[in-house]
């Protein structure tokens, strides 16, 4: 399929009237590498804008990513897609990035009066997504809201979902203390720098790093800052994950896939983070805290991420041959109290290649890198 990449979605090919006042024009940094191509998908709560990086690879799942609310899968993802460590990864196994409704680069203004999806509509979007490129499955990989949509979509389609990295959730929703906090910071600051303090951890605020300016400015140009308004107004009116520990509630809910939880230290989502840790089934899920990394691991940290994704996926029964990284040397030890260090994180498989298994889970293993 041809890409599309004059600003305009495919879904708006022929269009008389031109589209509502917004960016038009993508920064070279955020245009596709070759080998991407565009699709608008049709779901049940409209057009879904999705980028495949390569082609599938036999059975095996696709990657799918889910970016965080303020962004688009290419300021959320592309420094750790195009990571150099992340290609021995890439080359196993297509690549599926979802954007939002409205959130992409070039994306028309919604029109007045328009209803933004809820969190658990745009995870019931998703599998118009899987079906639409018939993928059998799909590890996902999300970041704040979009790690809140993915959880989601795994607790309503666990057949569909082979693994998940979670990146920032926060599984709970706002209480009316927080609803009020975030009206009244809405009306103080323009909406870029509330994004912003979602983001970034208090530090990179007030250091004012280079990236913070480079966010500030590419949230405020590159996302159609009516569209994000809707976003971000859903995300905050979010409700309860609603998952608990097995056992300890009755007919818990809880993700049945293996799960890596990550957040950098002192980044805004972190008690969310472990606090979601506290949830989920210890046998079935690594906690991985990283240092040094603020608020975007996945931006300033690719190569320790990369290495854990890797071992992560390691331990799903994929690649086993892959060369042992820098994260795993440096923390042989903390592997070792986890789990055989030959066999990576060996978790549960139900749906990955017999011929790679790599054996079963033996309990939780946290990180701090």
């Amino acid at each position: 399929m041809p890409e599309c990449w004059d600003g305009v979605g495919e879904g708006n090919a022929g269009a008389v009237s031109p589209p509502e006042p917004g960016p038009r024009r993508a920064p070279e940094h955020l245009l596709p590498p070759l080998g991407q191509q565009e699709h608008d998908i049709e779901t049940p709560y409209g057009l879904l804008h999705v980028v495949i990086r390569g082609s599938p690879k036999g059975n095996r799942p696709a990657i799918l990513t889910y970016h965080d609310v303020g962004l688009n899968h290419k300021l959320c993802f592309n420094t750790f897609f195009n990571f150099e460590d992340m290609q021995e990864i890439t080359k196993h196994f297509v690549v599926c990035h979802v954007d939002a409704p409205g959130q992409q680069v070039g994306a028309s203004q919604f029109p007045q009066g328009y209803q933004f999806p809820s969190m658990e509509q745009l995870a019931a979007m998703l599998p118009s997504v899987v079906q639409h490129f018939g993928f059998k499955y799909v590890i996902g990989i999300g970041v704040g809201a979009g790690a809140y949509v993915l959880a989601k979509f795994a607790l309503i389609f666990p057949d569909l979902v082979e693994g998940l990295v979670l990146m920032n959730i926060d599984p709970n929703g706002k209480g009316w203390i927080d609803w009020a906090a975030t009206k009244l910071s809405g009306l103080t600051s323009t909406l870029p720098d509330t994004v912003l303090s979602h983001l970034f951890s208090q530090e990179e605020l007030v250091n004012n790093t280079e990236l913070v300016q480079s966010y500030r400015q590419q949230i405020g140009n590159v996302v159609n800052q009516a569209n994000l308004q809707l976003f971000w107004n859903m995300y905050n009116s979010r409700r309860d994950l609603d998952i608990n520990r097995p056992g300890t509630v009755p007919n818990a809910k809880t993700l049945r896939c293996p799960v890596m939880l990550v957040v950098g230290d002192n980044a805004p989502a972190e008690d969310g983070v472990v606090e979601c840790n506290s949830k989920l089934d210890p046998t079935t899920t690594t906690f991985l805290k990283m240092a040094d990394s603020g608020g975007l691991p996945q931006v300033t940290q690719p190569g320790k991420l990369s290495e854990a994704f890797k071992y992560f996926l390691q331990g799903m029964g994929y690649m086993p041959s892959a060369s042992m990284t820098r994260l795993a040397r440096s923390r042989t030890a903390s592997l070792t109290s986890a789990s055989s260090v030959d066999g990576g994180r060996p978790q549960a498989c139900t749906h990955s290649d017999s011929s790679e298994g790599l054996g079963q889970v033996n309990h939780t293993m946290e990180v701090s890198c």
